[in-house]
């Protein structure tokens, strides 16, 4: 096994810790966006104007927590795989890591146009009601767009492609490797019109995906050396 140094082990523990934070992310906001707030349960602009109104403290800091936080989390988790990504198909560990910074980009993105268009919202619904419901027409269908409500496009690319890089003999456990294939597949299944709600399927095996990938990158550190000999260190 290959030596590391101290700071690869540190990067290691800190995409660890990613992951988990990506896991607890999606299992908090699932039943908030589903159950708590009932999201998609509204069926009209003005409904869904009225929600966002009503909710938009709790709103305002889950689309933060869930898009923006969470893309961030997850570009750091991209960053550090591909230490692991460049050992033995290097070219497909770039493009492993380049679908994963596309995803972590497009959910800061969608974050962003949510948290600000939801604040534009509730000013204007003080004063023009009727306004803030076409305005939410335009605002809603770009920031899901971008967050992969017509399909989780990128993020099941993502986890196909690092799947199919563990299952090719990477640094990560197989069957975590053949999880993130079903991750992938149903992820990519949701951007088919009649199977959009394959989305809720592709959030569930994330949770447990995220989950084991974390746990294996922080148990991992005890195989890990503390420190590398100088020469490595200067190679």
């Amino acid at each position: 096994m290959n030596a590391w140094t101290r700071d690869e082990a540190s990067r290691q523990r800190l995409g660890g810790v990613a992951a988990l934070y990506l896991a607890l992310a999606l299992l908090v906001a699932m039943p908030y966006f589903l159950l708590v707030v009932d999201y998609p349960g509204a069926t009209t602009a003005a409904e869904k104007v009225a929600m966002v109104v009503g909710h938009y403290p709790s709103m305002y800091a889950m689309y933060v927590a869930t898009y923006m936080v969470f893309g961030i989390a997850l570009a750091l988790l991209a960053l550090v795989l591909h230490g692991r990504l460049r050992s033995g198909a290097p070219f497909l560990g770039q493009l492993v890591t380049a679908a994963g910074l596309l995803w972590a980009v497009a959910l800061v993105m969608s974050g962003m146009v949510f948290t600000y268009g939801m604040t534009a919202i509730v000013a204007l619904a003080r004063t023009d009601a009727a306004q803030a419901v076409i305005a939410w027409r335009a605002i809603e269908p770009v920031a899901l767009a971008v967050g992969g409500a017509g399909g989780e496009f990128l993020g099941g690319l993502w986890a196909l492609l690092l799947g199919w890089w563990a299952l090719r003999g990477g640094d990560l456990p197989k069957a975590l490797g053949a999880l993130g294939v079903l991750v992938g597949v149903v992820g990519l299944a949701s951007v088919v019109p009649p199977l959009h709600d394959a989305a809720i399927a592709f959030g569930l095996l994330q949770i447990g995906w995220f989950g084991w990938l974390g746990v294996f990158l922080l148990t991992t550190r005890a195989n890990v050396a503390v420190s590398a000999p100088a020469t490595a260190r200067l190679a």
